[in-house]
C-alpha cells in the first residue's frame, strides 16, 4: 500500500461547513491525527487509528505523520478553520523541508476549510468587502515587536483586521494593547466585531465601537476572532437585531493620490 499525506479544513465547527473534498479524505484515512479538540470533532470509525496530541507540538505532529505516509499509511491531519491559515498546513511543509528527503515523493495535498475569518464576516455580514488582512497575535513563534509593528502598517493602510489568537491564560494582555494600538490610529466609533466560536453550539456575536472594543479585550478568548472595521466599514441598523457590518467595495481617492496620480 502506498502511503499519503492530506491536511484537512474541518471548517468552524458544525459538520455542514465540512467540504464534500475534505469528508472523502477523512473517510479515506487510515490514521487521523491532530490537536485533541479537533480530533474528537471527526466521528470515530472502525479501523482508523486516532493521534491526538497537545496544542503546542505543532512540528512534531507533522513529523509523526510523515513517518506514517512514508511507512505506507493514508494519513488526515486536521485543522480548525482553514489548515493554511495559521495552521497545520504549514507545520507539515516545514517538516517536509527539514525531514528526510524520500518525504518529498509522497502525495502530499491540502484540502481547504472555512477559516474563523470568513465565518465571521458570513455572520455580520460583509465586514470584507474591501480590502483586508488577517494577523495572528500570538508570539509564540515571532517576537511581540513583529506583531505590533505589523499591526500599525495595516492599520495606518486603513485594512480590515481580523485577529487569530487574540488571548490566552499564558498571555492575556496582548489584545488590549492591539486594540489601544487601533485606538491610536483609528476613530473611536470604528465597528469591531468578537466573534467567538462561530458555527459551534457555543457561537457568540458582539458588535461594539473599537472605543468599547478596548474595554472589552480581556472578555475574549482563544475561541474568539476579533475585527477590527476599516475607515469605510459601516452599520445597517435593524430594529431589534443585530446591525449589518459591511465594508463598502469601493474607496474614495484621497486628494494626495489624485494630485500624484496626474503627474
Amino acid at each position: 500500500m502506498s502511503g499519503s499525506l492530506t491536511v484537512v479544513g474541518l471548517g468552524p465547527g458544525e459538520a455542514r461547513y465540512l467540504t464534500p473534498a475534505a469528508q472523502v479524505a477523512l473517510d479515506a484515512a487510515t490514521d487521523l491525527i491532530g490537536y485533541g479538540p479537533y480530533v474528537e470533532r471527526v466521528p470515530p470509525r472502525e479501523g482508523q487509528l486516532r493521534h491526538a496530541t497537545d496544542n503546542r507540538v505543532e512540528v512534531e505532529r507533522a513529523r509523526h505523520a510523515l513517518e506514517l505516509a512514508a511507512a505506507g499509511r493514508r494519513v488526515a491531519v486536521v485543522s480548525g478553520g482553514d489548515p493554511g491559515v495559521f495552521a497545520m498546513a504549514a507545520a507539515v511543509f516545514e517538516a517536509l523541508e527539514a525531514g528526510d528527503p524520500s518525504w518529498r515523493a509522497l502525495p502530499i495535498t491540502v484540502e481547504p476549510g472555512i477559516t474563523a475569518m470568513l465565518a465571521a464576516a458570513a455572520r455580520a455580514g460583509a465586514p470584507l468587502g474591501g480590502d483586508f488582512c488577517a494577523i495572528s497575535l500570538s508570539d509564540n513563534l515571532k517576537p511581540w515587536e513583529v506583531v505590533t509593528k505589523r499591526l500599525r502598517a495595516v492599520l495606518e493602510a486603513d485594512f480590515v483586521i481580523s485577529l487569530y489568537n487574540p488571548i490566552s491564560k499564558a498571555r492575556p494582555w496582548q489584545l488590549g494593547e492591539a486594540l489601544a494600538l487601533a485606538a491610536e490610529i483609528r476613530a473611536a466609533q470604528t465597528p469591531v466585531i468578537f466573534a467567538r466560536a462561530i458555527g459551534r453550539p457555543d457561537e457568540r456575536l458582539r458588535i461594539m465601537t473599537l472605543g468599547e472594543a478596548v474595554v472589552a479585550a480581556s472578555s475574549a478568548d482563544m475561541a474568539t476572532l476579533v475585527m477590527i472595521g476599516a475607515s469605510g466599514t459601516r452599520l445597517i441598523d435593524r430594529d431589534g437585531e443585530a446591525p449589518f457590518v459591511y465594508t463598502p467595495r469601493s474607496v474614495a481617492s484621497s486628494p494626495c493620490a489624485t494630485s500624484q496620480g496626474r503627474t
